[in-house]
């Protein structure tokens, strides 16, 4: 099958990333569905049990419990994002290249180095955003130390009390401008590194590299390009963003009328919504990402050239090189494939490529 191994301009990139998605969307969409599906529940499970407590007239409790299960939460869906997400990478992969992919295969092939992915993620999100979560935790300790309800549904109204004491309004004046100082460098750090480290993750996947080694190629395949990245998740965003916006709209106005409040229907039935969303544009980042990488191997290493080289049963000496150093990742000669991507695993004849 043709493949699309050549040089290709932002606009193009989207377009491929477009393509592919809406050839392979129940694929897309399936891998995903695995995370957006565990958050649903336990999101449903959280509305579930505050609302409990509300009626059991558990203030004191409430606050403790969502803290405890968001803190639960998050760590559930950082392991299974990350599977998704390198699923998500490797069946890109696979499509990109005319290769066959379905949602039991991609799962299957990174589920034995997942920890591999998990430790290069958890890497990369220390590295990206300590210092923005050190900034905002520090004045949200500030702000809970010395006004009494700050962060709870009553936090408005302890705001405008603590206003009439000067001492607290000072220390609430001075830590809202340090924050707002201190919120533009940071900021650009956090961007600078995320785009830094943005390749990271494919080539983690797709080359069956070790976490730090993976970083190190992220940086090096990034180089010279982090403008180019900025505006593919710029735009990715803004796609995501406007489509999130359209399918919230009706919640978010819903919290503003009634002061950040929201009744437990309406909270569960905003998580519903954003099963589907999430499941439908969950996937589109990290297929652009991965796309973007290759566009970066074929600028930088002439990977197409290789490429078309492997599938003609020829040999370089990179490629030598590669097999040598890790066979795993090279298909023998006779199979027509890329010398670092495992094949996808073949499903029984007549079954969707979509799915299982």
């Amino acid at each position: 099958m043709e493949t699309a191994l050549r040089p290709l301009n932002l606009g193009e990139i989207l377009d491929r990333t477009a393509q592919l998605y809406r050839e392979n969307f129940l694929l897309f969409a399936g891998i995903f569905a695995l995370y957006s599906g565990v958050a649903l529940v336990l999101g449903l499970l959280l509305v579930g049990l505050t609302e409990l407590l509300r009626i059991w007239h558990l203030t004191a409790q409430l606050q403790w419990l969502v803290w405890t299960c968001t803190g639960v939460e998050w760590l559930v869906l950082f392991l299974l994002a990350g599977a998704a997400v390198a699923a998500i990478s490797r069946a890109v992969a696979w499509v990109h290249l005319g290769q066959p992919a379905t949602i039991r295969g991609s799962y299957a092939t990174i589920l034995p180095r997942l920890g591999q992915y998990l430790w290069l993620m958890a890497i990369t999100a220390f590295i990206v955003w300590t210092p923005l979560a050190l900034l905002y935790g520090g004045y949200f300790w500030l702000m809970t130390h010395y006004v009494q309800g700050f962060g709870t549904p009553a936090g408005l109204a302890a705001q405008q009390a603590a206003m009439t004491d000067p001492k607290t309004l000072a220390i609430i004046g001075v830590a809202s401008l340090g924050l707002f100082v201190l919120i533009f460098p940071v900021g650009i750090y956090t961007v600078f590194m995320a785009l830094r480290y943005a390749l990271a993750v494919p080539a983690c996947v797709v080359e069956n590299l070790k976490a730090w080694p993976s970083l190190r190629r992220g940086v090096a395949l990034a180089k010279g390009s982090k403008g180019r990245i900025f505006v593919l998740g710029l735009l990715i965003g803004a796609i995501k963003l406007g489509l999130v916006g359209i399918t919230q709209i009706f919640f978010i106005a819903t919290i503003l009328k009634h002061n950040g409040q929201i009744s437990a229907g309406a909270s569960a039935l905003s998580q519903v919504v954003g099963f589907f969303t999430t499941t439908f544009l969950g996937p589109i980042y990290a297929a652009g990402i991965t796309l973007f990488y290759y566009d970066q191997r074929v600028r930088k290493e002439g990977y197409d050239i290789e490429w078309m080289m492997a599938a003609a049963g020829l040999t370089v000496p990179e490629l030598k090189a590669v097999a040598a150093k890790a066979p795993v990742e090279a298909a023998p000669p006779e199979s027509g494939a890329a010398p670092e991507l495992p094949l996808a695993p073949q499903e029984p004849q007549g079954a969707a490529t979509e799915g299982e």
